[in-house]
């Protein structure tokens, strides 16, 4: 892949992923202002589910797709790759389910005791699982526009469901439905394309411990990971009860729009870096990797900065005033730790190359020990904000590790200069937003223009980037 493929491809999946983001932004407000900020708590807690179940379920197999299809070009082991990962995937996640359906009643008290809400949430995980694996072949492709507009059809589905259902009185149920069915269609639509692009196949399994050898070693990592993304707001609600989840989560909604910008490159190095790492082109390798830390801290830091300034209008303009008084002062803390994320996101693909994902499980396990033991002794004591203060010390310990590992295997470049000039400009961009103090929803956009502005002007005077990386951006 051509540099400028590259670029064009990250560009299109930061408009996707921009989609998504908006889908928060959208669906927040029709929530916590139609159904309240205790039902948006149920709400945050059944996405957390979903989002444990997939990883456990999916065995770390569609990412193992990306990484030995990518430059597969026998067609019967494409074919023999994808149908005995969606075979072994349904299997798991039917297992699964009937487990959950069985302790539905006791699982439904985190839900507010409607026991329907976890049978709907079962299917869901079915269906996100299995998509997930055909966005996965996707990815293995690059087939990059494909993969766009079946995230965008789901998003908007999703938002358009959630926004309809809500609106005309279904409640919590209509909303928690909107998701099963959304992911059924975008399912069956997506099946096709696969089917008539690589054909059906009785899987035989022939490469399918090599899959496993790769894969079963991320489910670790992956719970644990989401151990220190979401099982925060189980222990808030344990400690103080589901309406200050209600106020947590909406905080970190925003502080996680960092990850935004993170998205597009986390989706495509690893085909791309596989691909150029495989053919040996070490130097390609090296170059993607120093790129993709610049530009993603070159739009990371200016968000951490401007979304910690604007964090009270944000949240009073996306939720209730009420959620912005209990809970702006944790989006500074989830900013930060989303840029640790970042950072860390696009190291870590150096472990993944070497195929010693047994690392990445370590280095989560020892980032949910410490998240899961502070949680226990901070949020007691602190309340939400111990909860985002263990989430950016957990995200800084897994960052460290990652960089520990990854740089014994190979360095890369890293414009420590240009990070300077990034945040020195950032400090000024957020001086100005300070002076100007924006109330309403109007002068908070002027603000966020002006803001950006102002950022890129610096940026270009303080000279971050030479005359070859501007001309390279704008081909």
């Amino acid at each position: 892949m051509s540099y400028q493929k590259f670029t064009k491809d990250v560009g299109i999946i930061g408009l996707t992923e921009l989609i998504i983001t908006l889908k928060g932004a959208i669906i927040l407000p029709i929530i916590t202002k139609l159904l309240g900020t205790e039902n948006y708590g149920i709400w945050a807690q059944i996405i957390a589910t979903i989002s444990l179940i997939t990883p456990i379920a999916t065995l770390g197999l569609p990412y193992t797709l990306v990484r030995f299809l990518a430059a597969e070009k026998d067609r019967k082991e494409v074919q023999d790759g994808v149908w005995s990962v969606l075979t072994i995937i349904l299997g798991v996640t039917l297992i699964i389910a009937l487990i959950l359906i069985f302790f539905s009643g006791s699982i439904s008290q985190f839900f507010g005791g409607e026991k329907i809400l976890v049978q709907i949430l079962v299917f869901t995980a079915i269906f996100e699982c299995l998509n997930l694996v055909f966005f996965n072949i996707f990815r293995a492709f690059q087939s990059m526009g494909k993969y766009s507009s079946f995230i965008i059809f789901q998003t908007l589905g999703e938002v358009g469901l959630v926004a309809g259902t809500v609106i005309l009185g279904y409640g919590l149920f209509g909303a928690v439905l909107s998701l099963l069915i959304i992911r059924l269609l975008n399912f069956l639509i997506m099946g096709g394309f696969i089917l008539k692009k690589i054909g059906f196949k009785v899987p035989r399994f022939l490469r399918i411990r090599h899959y496993l050898h790769f894969g079963l070693p991320t489910i670790p990592g992956n719970i644990s990971y989401w151990v220190v993304n979401f099982s925060d707001r189980y222990l808030i609600g344990l400690f103080l009860g589901t309406i200050f989840v209600g106020y947590y989560v909406p905080a970190y909604t925003i502080g996680n729009v960092v990850t935004f910008f993170m998205a597009p490159l986390s989706f495509i190095l690893p085909a791309v870096l596989s691909e150029s790492f495989d053919g040996n082109r070490i130097n390609e390798v090296k170059v993607y990797l120093k790129y993709s830390w610049k530009y993603f801290l070159m739009v990371a830091i200016p968000s951490v900065f401007g979304l910690s300034i604007l964090s009270k209008q944000l949240l009073t303009i996306l939720s209730t005033p009420e959620i912005a008084r209990q809970s702006y002062y944790i989006v500074p803390f989830v900013a930060l730790s989303m840029l640790f994320l970042g950072m860390y996101a696009v190291t870590v693909q150096i472990i993944v190359l070497k195929k010693r994902t047994q690392i990445i499980g370590m280095i989560w396990i020892i980032a949910a020990v410490l998240n899961f033991g502070l949680n226990f002794i901070f949020i007691p004591k602190f309340g939400i904000l111990g909860a985002a203060i263990s989430t950016l010390l957990a995200y800084i310990l897994a960052f460290g590790l990652t960089c520990y590992y990854s740089f014994r295997e190979f360095r890369f470049e890293i414009d420590w200069q240009f990070i300077l000039k990034s945040i020195f400009a950032s400090i000024l961009m957020a001086l100005f937003i300070f002076w100007f103090r924006p109330l309403g929803f109007s002068k908070t956009i002027i603000a966020i223009i002006l803001g950006t502005l102002i950022y890129g002007i610096l940026i270009f005077l303080f000279k971050g980037f030479d005359k070859k990386e501007i001309e390279f951006l704008i081909r």
